[in-house]
C-alpha cells in the first residue's frame, strides 16, 4: 500500500495528513487550511515523529499565508507572525518543529518579495524544499548505516520512526528498510511503546506493508531476549539529540539503551542534522513534555486504571550519551566523544 504521512495538495492549497490515530484499523486523510488546525493535528498527533513534525509546521504557514491571499503585504506578515506562535506552542521536545519554523523565517526576513504573492510563493516553495529534503535525507541515513548491519540481523526497535514519521522513508525504521532492500537478512522485534502504541500500532503496519519479517514484544520484554542472544542491535529515532550527546526520545528509550548496554549490544541513534541541537549543553536542559493522563489509564475506550489516582505520563525521556553506541546522520555515522565529533559535523 502507497501511504504518506503528509502531501501539499496544489488545487485546494491544503495540507493532507494520514490520521496516525486510526491506524492500523483505517487510513484516514484529513485536509487543513489554516496553522491553528495544523497546529492541534500535530499536539493531538494525527502527525507525529519529528521529522515529520517539522514539516508539518512549515506547511502550517504556508496554509496560513494562502488562506489571508488577499491580504495586504504588511497584513500578511502580521498573519505570519502569529501562525508561527501559534505552531510553536503546539510540542516542546521535538527541535525539528522548532528547526523548520526557525528556517522558514529566515525567508520571510530575507525579503526577496515585494508584495503578498512574493510572500506566499517564497514561503511555500520553502515547505516543499524542507518537505523534499527530507526524503532524500532519510535515504542517505540508511545507507550510511548499511556498513553497521551484519548479514544477518535481529534488531530491537522503539516507538516508530519510518515513513509515518517523516516525510518519507523513515530514520531508524528507514536502516532497517534499506538493509532489506540490499538483500540483509534482517527481521525486528518491535516494542509496543506503551502507552500510544506506536510500535504495535505503526511500526507493525509499516514493516506488514514492505514485507519486512518482525515480532511484536511487549516493552518489558527486550532484557530476556537479550539475553537470549536473539538481539544483535538497537536502533531507536530521537526528537532531539543535545551537544554531549544526549538523547531525548520516546519515553521508554532510556530503559532499552539500560538494558542494552548490560547485554553488550550497540545501540544506535538515527536521525537528521536538524535534530542535532548544538544550543542545548546536555540533556538535563531538554523540555520533556508531560501529556494527558488518559493515554495511560485507558486503553481505546476501556479503562484500564481505578479512577482517582495520579498518573504521570512523560511523552520522552533522555538516554544519556554513555549509553548510545553511535548517532547516524546524513552526514555519517557520529561516534564518541559526541561532544567533540557533533559539533565537527557542523564545522
Amino acid at each position: 500500500m502507497e501511504y504518506k504521512s503528509l502531501e501539499w495538495v496544489t488545487d485546494s492549497n491544503k495540507v493532507r495528513m494520514l490520521d496516525q490515530r486510526l491506524l492500523p484499523a483505517k487510513v484516514e486523510y484529513l485536509e487543513y487550511d489554516n496553522a491553528r488546525d495544523v497546529a492541534t493535528a500535530i499536539k493531538d498527533m494525527v502527525i507525529r515523529g519529528a521529522p515529520a513534525i517539522g514539516a508539518a509546521a512549515a506547511y502550517g504557514l504556508a496554509v496560513e499565508m494562502c488562506l489571508q491571499n488577499d491580504s495586504e503585504l504588511d497584513e500578511l506578515l502580521a498573519e505570519y507572525k502569529k501562525a508561527d506562535e501559534i505552531l510553536r506552542q503546539s510540542r516542546p521536545t521535538a527541535v525539528n518543529l522548532f528547526w523548520a519554523l526557525d528556517r522558514m523565517y529566515k525567508v520571510v526576513k530575507n525579503k526577496d518579495y515585494s508584495d503578498a504573492k512574493g510572500l506566499i510563493d517564497r514561503v511555500l516553495n520553502e515547505a516543499h524544499a524542507i518537505a523534499e529534503q527530507d526524503v532524500e535525507i532519510c535515504r542517505k541515513i540508511g545507507l550510511n548505516a548499511l556498513e553497521l548491519i551484519p548479514e544477518n540481523a535481529q534488531a530491537i526497535h522503539h516507538c516508530n520512526t519510518g515513513g509515518l514519521a517523516t516525510v518519507g522513508y523513515g530514520t531508524a525504521l528507514g536502516i532497517i528498510r534499506t538493509a532489506h532492500e540490499h538483500g540483509r537478512k534482517i527481521s525486528v522485534l518491535v516494542d509496543e511503546t506503551r502507552p500510544r502504541l506506536q510500535g504495535a500500532r505503526l511500526t507493525s503496519w509499516e514493516l506488514k506493508q514492505m514485507q519486512i519479517p518482525h515480532k511484536l514484544i511487549v516493552d518489558g520484554a527486550s532484557g530476556f531476549y537479550m539475553k537470549q542472544g536473539k538481539v544483535d542491535f538497537c536502533v531507536v529515532g530521537c526528537d532531539r539529540v543535545a551537544a554531549n550527546g544526549d538523547t531525548a526520545n520516546k519515553i521508554g528509550t532510556y530503559n532499552l539503551a539500560l538494558v542494552a548496554h548490560a547485554h553488550n549490544i550497540p545501540f544506535y541513534v538515527a536521525g537528521p542534522m536538524s535534530t542535532i541541537d548544538l544550543m542545548t549543553a546536555t540533556g538535563d536542559e531538554i523540555d520533556i513534555e508531560e501529556r494527558e493522563e488518559d493515554e495511560v489509564v485507558y486503553v481505546g475506550n476501556e479503562r484500564i486504571a481505578p479512577e482517582g489516582i495520579d498518573v504521570g505520563n512523560p511523552a520522552f525521556d533522555v538516554t544519556p550519551a554513555d549509553y548510545i553506541t553511535a548517532i547516524i546522520t546524513e552526514k555519517g555515522i557520529v561516534r564518541p566523544p559526541f561532544k567533540q565529533n557533533l559539533r565537527a559535523l557542523f564545522d
